[in-house]
């Protein structure tokens, strides 16, 4: 009956929960992801939604939008997700399928945003939008399914979505906050990862545009890709002071930058973005790229599509 609380939670991961959960950065070699299938969500998308002045197909109720004037191709958009799923596995990545949500969930397929992966497990955010609300307690009982510790869930009137948030090296990560990640969610996460011995930095995302991975992306220890327009210049500078080696993405390849990192210098990218792409082989970051423009008129990309459950460190 003796006391147990040594060694601590995380040196414990493997042998409690079964496997080394969680990840403390972006870069290191990804071993098991989570990944959720499109599905008959995608169904409630209608041509005659057509918004001339947005340039997207948009529904009147909130719940979804399609930036083309065609509904989605189905059999394409399940075409293209099987093609992540396959070049992950084509990289000695477990992929773990979850299924697809269905109605009123059109934007579930984009797995990253309703948690984040930290040291040790996973953080269920608030989704910022109410066509995503609903999702969390989805995405959590995947996740525990998956084996992930949940170490926190952000309540009240805090807001905070994946796609806002990155780490930059062990103990140090930055949320954008936006539209969609709100001071709240912010001052909860602060709270949540510094039980993990993770300082936040927080970052204010210029203008409408809802979350950082649009504008940054780490491709190896000390090297990451940019939007530089889409940053502060304050943050950049802390990226220079860091040690971190910034390459500025093309102009107009946006999609480019929703990248997911394989392992140290090796990259997932969206075919579609061949300046960026052409940029980093010449840096030395290896390109595996696969078509995925269909999944984008969703509002996502290959990062939003994916959510770590183990990472290696670095």
């Amino acid at each position: 009956m003796e006391g147990a609380a040594e060694p601590p939670f995380q040196a414990e991961l493997a042998d409690v929960w079964g496997a080394p959960f969680g990840a403390v950065d972006e870069v290191g070699a990804l071993r098991r992801v989570m990944v959720r299938t499109p599905g008959d969500e995608l169904k409630a998308i209608r041509e005659d939604a057509w918004n001339e002045e947005l340039g997207a197909l948009v529904d009147p109720d909130g719940r979804w939008y399609w930036t083309d004037r065609r509904p989605p191709d189905l059999e394409l958009v399940a075409s293209q997700h099987q093609g992540l799923v396959n070049a992950l596995r084509a990289e000695d990545v477990e992929v773990v399928v979850v299924e697809p949500l269905g109605p009123p969930f059109v934007k579930s397929v984009y797995t990253r945003d309703p948690s984040i992966t930290v040291p040790g497990g996973a953080i269920v955010g608030r989704m910022g939008v109410r066509m995503r609300r609903g999702e969390e307690p989805h995405v959590t009982r995947a996740l525990a399914a998956a084996g992930m510790p949940i170490l926190g869930t952000i309540t009240g009137t805090g807001t905070l979505e994946g796609g806002s948030f990155v780490k930059l090296r062990p103990g140090l990560a930055a949320l954008g906050t936006s539209i969609r990640c709100n001071g709240e969610g912010f001052r909860q996460l602060s709270v949540l990862l510094e039980l993990v011995g993770v300082e936040l930095i927080r970052v204010p995302i210029a203008g409408y545009s809802i979350h950082i991975d649009l504008h940054l992306a780490m491709v190896d220890v000390d090297r990451a890709l940019i939007d530089p327009a889409g940053l502060p210049y304050d943050f950049l500078v802390t990226l220079r002071e860091l040690g971190i080696e910034t390459f500025e993405a093309a102009a107009g390849e946006e999609w480019g930058l929703n990248l997911l990192c394989l392992r140290p210098g090796r990259v997932l990218m969206a075919e579609g973005s061949p300046r960026t792409a052409e940029l980093l082989s010449k840096s030395g970051v290896d390109v595996v790229t696969i078509p995925y423009d269909e999944i984008h008129k969703n509002g996502g990309g290959v990062h939003c599509s994916t959510i770590e459950l183990v990472r290696d460190p670095a």
